[in-house]
């Protein structure tokens, strides 16, 4: 039995054993893994076509382990007739994730049906299905995987507001920017750390990276989750607003305004 006869099962919890999806080589946490184990096909109403379809995934999925005994797996499908796509997430728990024949069960099953023709980019419904994803981990006592949610949104949110303002997200030679420097740069011109940890904003993705490469046990992950999710909300709410006072200013034509009267000419 393949993974995928299990993912298509959804949300069937029951433990079965399955080919090996991972290989020998030990992935840490944090770590994405592609892995071929077989096309997810499930049925839907597509609201595109208005019927019921068949909607099925790459042959390449992303596997992202969370725990020592537990990975998730993000996959879009494609509706066979219109291409219209719909996500899927599921969080399967493992008894060994390295073994050549592991007993694998379902523990999440959710379905993102709300724009089911997709989009480009990282909207902010799937922004807010991280941290919903986060916060399942976070309940399920998986601290690491839960961090592993918040960095992605933050690295996220902060390439996507470098795209926006124009700031190169490379270096000259075609590599990426480190992290640190490019959170400096779209936070010099757009201030999107809130001013209360204005000069802390790359200790937080510090935080979160020492956690998810095993530089804190579960106990203490789970004690850094809450603090860490509302620093990171506040990080997206910032660029949110900014993205808002922007639209509408832009809106009321204020950018065309000349500059601001001097005393003596507002002066009756």
């Amino acid at each position: 039995m393949r993974l995928s006869d299990l993912l298509n099962k959804a949300p069937d919890t029951s433990k079965v054993q399955v080919e090996g999806f991972l290989g020998h080589k030990k992935v840490p946490w944090g770590q994405h893994k592609v892995i071929q184990v077989g096309k997810i096909i499930r049925n839907y109403s597509c609201s595109r076509c208005k019927e019921v379809r068949t909607f099925i995934s790459g042959e390449r999925l992303s596997c992202l382990v969370t725990g020592d005994s537990s990975v998730s797996i993000d996959a879009t499908l494609q509706c066979s007739a219109c291409k219209a796509s719909i996500e899927v997430w599921f969080v399967i728990g493992c008894n060994d994730l390295f073994s050549q024949v592991p007993v694998v069960h379902l523990e999440r099953f959710t379905e993102n049906r709300r724009n089911p023709e997709g989009g480009a980019g990282w909207s902010n419904e799937k922004i807010d299905d991280l941290f919903k994803k986060a916060h399942i981990a976070f309940n399920d006592h998986l601290g690491a995987g839960a961090m592993i949610y918040l960095r992605k949104i933050f690295e996220i949110s902060t390439l996507q507001t470098a795209t926006a303002i124009g700031i190169q997200t490379t270096r000259s030679n075609g590599r990426r920017k480190d992290f640190k420097t490019l959170l400096k740069e779209v936070d010099d011109l757009k201030h999107i750390i809130p001013v209360e940890f204005s000069s802390n904003g790359y200790r937080l993705f510090s935080e979160l990276s020492e956690i998810i490469h095993g530089e804190s046990d579960e106990v203490e992950a789970l004690n850094k989750y809450e603090p860490c999710q509302k620093l990171v909300h506040s990080i997206v709410n910032n660029i949110r607003s900014n993205h808002d006072i922007e639209k509408a200013v832009n809106s009321l034509n204020w950018n065309a305004i000349t500059p601001a009267m001097t005393e003596e000419e507002v002066a009756p």
